[in-house]
């Protein structure tokens, strides 16, 4: 159960990429997965390799999720830039 909490979290962060300029690896796919990805990692790296049962998990267990949805939104936001083809600037038309 604490691994559908996580990646709802993520899920539910990702919504917010439309307020960011889409040069995410991937495009906006790429960031779903890297949220979705980044809290669920986190969210079992942070339980020690375990995900909380359904007796385990509450609004805390949501709240761990929001820094790995950061960090993945951030990582592929990243190899975003570092791809992105840059186009020369056009030269200027003679008058």
């Amino acid at each position: 159960m604490g691994m559908l909490t996580w990646v709802t979290m993520g899920l539910a962060l990702w919504h917010f990429t439309v307020f960011v300029p889409d040069r995410f690896a991937g495009g906006i796919i790429g960031a779903l997965i890297g949220s979705v990805a980044g809290a669920a990692v986190f969210g079992v790296l942070l339980h020690g390799f375990s995900v909380p049962g359904r007796n385990d998990t509450d609004l805390l267990t949501a709240v761990e999720a929001i820094p790995g949805a950061f960090i993945g939104l951030a990582i592929t936001y990243a190899l975003g830039l570092r791809t992105e083809d840059v186009e020369p600037e056009p030269e200027p038309l003679a008058p």
